[in-house]
Order: structure tokens, then C-alpha cells, then sequence
């Protein structure tokens, strides 16, 4: 194995700059344009991914390579899961059939632990060999390798003997568990957190496990970058796609536990390397701390400057990276973000899997849907406003953002969009 130089070694130093202060106006909008959300010209990603070539598969790689990750889940009742929803919100007249087969022999992405279990940009392989050692003993469920060494053994051999393997391929009965599964299966996905297997692709989102020497190309395998390195490469990624964060959040972008020294030392090294300064969130009684990437802070002016659409909309996945820190999701947009999937359905206030729509820079209102695959439509089962009138009406723009955030999507998910139910109710 050889040890990389620390990340930051590599980027070429600016001088550090003084502690500065960003209004909640100017965070949103900065997250919105390192998330691809905002004028192509200035999140410099492409705005749209028409068809199912390699270039719309270019494109779909350069969206995850601005995160880092793509976080995946398997709830498709709204006709489309998390990783295509968050991709097409960024590429316009995107398939999102085309999203799941992104991950696939030759594709330059890996399926790993990094937000949630995710798909990554294949050139961080390397960057999580400290996460795979720690993995050796699962996270929730111990240490499965050493308690069912002998079963270990007999799925690795199966897979060398027959090649990649679904979870309905290997033998065993369920367990007797809240989340159920195969202990076989358990294991399998043991091996995987360990790096002994790997996700060669996904077909009808069942994973199919392979040996990591058939999947991940011989110089990333040979190539094992120290966890100092890996923090620095991890924190300047997670800046890259957020923008403006606290050190909380970077945390919890890569589930950096129990690493608070080691975090601090990385972000102390890339301050005053100035790739990153310390800047405050101006809150409504206090200042936040937070940090932004030196070079997002000359786009400042231009960000400020814009005069967004506020009568086009966009769906947001409720797992989309500029949501599921909800703490954050208050502070920069005012808007309160449920996800109320586990919630009995009396209990909830908005809807089983509720996706918030984004016109401009502001999350106007929120819808919960349904694909209806036999009818060819979505269903809109809820829609509420963060704002309407004295009469309780929407305002006529919000009315027209979340129309057209409805046609985009279901151009996206090849269903007609709904009727005119999206001007009734509340």
C-alpha cells in the first residue's frame, strides 16, 4: 500500500482571509448555486440531461461529483427514489429511469457508507480506507466477520466460484428482527462495509455484490490515503457542495463520528493553508459559526446580485443535500423540513413522503404524491403554501412555481402530470 500526501497539499495555497459574516440571504443563495439549483453560468453544472447517452450520464456524474455523493433509498411512491429525484431537480428533462442504472461495470462510481449508503465519484476509493478498517466490526451490528467467520467464507467463495450475487441469491430464512433480512444477507453487507465486497450494480435497486477486485480498479485498491489526508479531501468536498456550513454539518456529511479533534486539526490545516475561512451566519440573536471554501467568497457580488424566477418551480427530494441537515434547512430558509415517512398517518401534518418545492431562492410549498402507473398520472394527494393570501389563496406566483415544479417532474417520471386538483384545498 502507499500513503497519498494530505489533499491539501495539492491545491495550490491562497492567503487566509479575515473572519467575514454572511447574511442568511447570502448563505441560501451560495447553497443554492454550489447546489446546482440556481444559473448554469454561475453553479457551473449543466442545466439539463435530455435523453439515455453517454452524455446524459456525463452529466448525471458531474451533478454527484459536485456533492461527492448521491444518497439512495429505496421508497419509489412517487414514482421515482431519492437519487433520481435529486438528480433530476438539477437536469432538466432528465429520465430518471436513466439514474438507476448509473451504477454499473465501467461507470466511474462505487456504492459506499458516506452521507447514508450512497453512490460515490470512483476517484474516492481511496479516500475511505480508514472507514473500511473501522468497519471491520459493523456499525450497528457488531462483529459479523468474526461471529460468522465459517458463512463469510462459503459467500466469498460462492461469489468467486459464480460471480455477483443479489441478496435473494444467498440461502438462509429471515431474521426475526424489526428491519428482517437473511443473516446471509447481513453478512454479505458486513463484507461489503469491510471492503472484502463490493456493489457491482443494481438491478430493480437489488445490489449485487461482487468481489472488490472485479469492481474497483487495481491503482484505487493499491492506493491507501491516510485518515489525516482523507479528513481534509471529505471537509473541502462537503464545502463544495454546501457552500456555507457548520463544522456539525461537514460532520455529518461523511458520518465523521467520533472524530471532533481530528475535524478541528483538518479545518485549523486548511485555514490557514487558505483554502477555507472561518465565516459567521448573521442569526437573528447570535452569529453562527460556519465555514466557506476561500474561493465561493468571490462570487459574493454576482450571487447578491441575482433576480431569480419566482413563478418557476422545482421538486426537491426530501433526502436532497440541501435538506437533510433540517437545522440548517431553518436557519437559511426559514422553512421547517419534515420527513414523516415513519409517522402513523394521523400524526402526520403534510403527507407520507412529502417533496418541497423550490422557485427562486425560497422553499414555497410542499406536495405529497403518488404514481399511478395504471392511469399514467401523478396524483396529488396534498399541496400546502408557506404563504397565501388574506383569503387563503396562494399567491399567484407560488400557484405557477408549483405547476410548472408538477409538469418538470412528471416529464421526469414519463407520467401526465396532475389536473386541475393542484388548485384545490390547502
Amino acid at each position: 500500500m502507499t500513503t497519498t500526501s494530505p489533499a491539501s497539499a495539492t491545491i495550490r495555497a491562497r492567503p487566509p482571509r479575515p473572519l467575514a459574516t454572511l447574511s442568511p440571504r447570502q448563505a441560501r443563495r451560495l447553497a443554492l448555486v454550489r447546489g446546482g439549483l440556481l444559473r448554469p453560468d454561475l453553479t457551473g453544472l449543466p442545466a439539463r440531461a435530455a435523453g439515455r447517452g453517454r452524455r446524459a450520464r456525463q452529466r448525471c456524474h458531474a451533478v454527484i461529483d459536485r456533492f461527492g455523493f448521491l444518497q439512495l433509498d429505496s421508497v419509489a411512491v412517487c414514482g421515482a427514489r431519492t437519487h433520481g429525484i435529486v438528480l433530476a431537480s438539477r437536469l432538466a428533462s432528465l429520465s430518471t429511469d436513466l439514474v438507476e442504472t448509473l451504477l454499473a461495470p465501467g461507470e466511474p462510481l462505487f456504492e459506499y457508507w458516506g452521507h447514508e449508503a450512497s453512490w460515490l465519484p470512483l476517484s474516492l476509493y481511496p479516500v475511505f480506507g480508514f472507514r473500511r478498517h473501522e468497519y471491520r466490526v459493523h456499525p450497528w451490528w457488531g462483529d459479523m466477520l468474526k461471529t460468522h467467520h465459517k458463512l463469510a467464507r462459503e459467500i466469498m467463495a460462492r461469489v468467486a466460484a459464480e460471480g455477483p450475487l443479489r441478496s435473494i441469491d444467498l440461502d438462509g430464512e429471515r431474521l426475526d428482527t424489526t428491519w428482517g433480512g437473511k443473516l446471509a444477507t447481513r453478512v454479505a453487507e458486513a463484507l461489503w462495509s469491510a471492503g472484502e465486497l463490493a456493489v457491482s450494480e443494481r438491478q430493480a435497486f437489488q445490489r449485487r455484490f461482487d468481489l472488490t477486485e472485479r469492481v474497483i480498479p487495481a491503482a484505487l485498491r493499491a492506493t491507501d490515503i491516510a485518515e489525516e489526508a482523507a479528513l481534509d479531501t471529505l471537509l473541502l468536498r462537503a464545502l463544495d457542495g454546501h457552500g456555507w456550513a457548520e463544522t456539525g454539518t461537514l460532520a455529518a456529511t461523511w458520518r465523521l463520528r467520533n472524530r471532533r479533534a481530528g475535524i478541528d486539526a483538518a479545518l485549523q490545516r486548511l485555514s490557514e493553508a487558505g483554502h477555507i475561512c472561518a465565516v459567521a451566519l448573521a442569526g437573528k440573536t447570535r452569529k453562527v459559526a460556519g465555514w466557506v471554501r476561500s474561493r465561493d467568497l468571490d462570487d459574493l457580488e454576482r450571487i447578491e446580485a441575482l433576480r431569480p424566477r419566482r413563478d418557476r418551480g422545482v421538486l426537491l427530494s426530501p433526502f436532497d443535500p440541501l435538506l437533510w441537515d433540517r437545522a440548517r434547512v431553518q436557519k437559511l430558509f426559514g422553512f421547517e423540513q419534515l420527513c414523516e415517512i415513519y409517522k402513523p398517518p394521523a400524526e402526520r401534518r403534510y403527507g407520507y413522503y412529502c417533496l418541497p418545492i423550490l422557485a427562486g431562492d425560497r422553499l414555497i410549498a410542499r406536495v405529497d404524491l403518488r404514481a399511478e402507473r395504471r392511469t399514467g398520472r401523478l396524483q396529488l394527494l396534498s399541496r400546502h403554501f408557506e404563504h397565501t393570501d388574506r383569503a387563503g389563496k396562494p399567491l399567484p406566483r407560488d400557484q405557477a412555481a408549483l405547476d410548472s415544479a408538477l409538469r418538470r417532474f412528471a416529464t421526469s417520471v414519463a407520467l401526465d402530470p396532475p389536473g386541475g386538483s393542484t388548485r384545490l384545498g390547502s
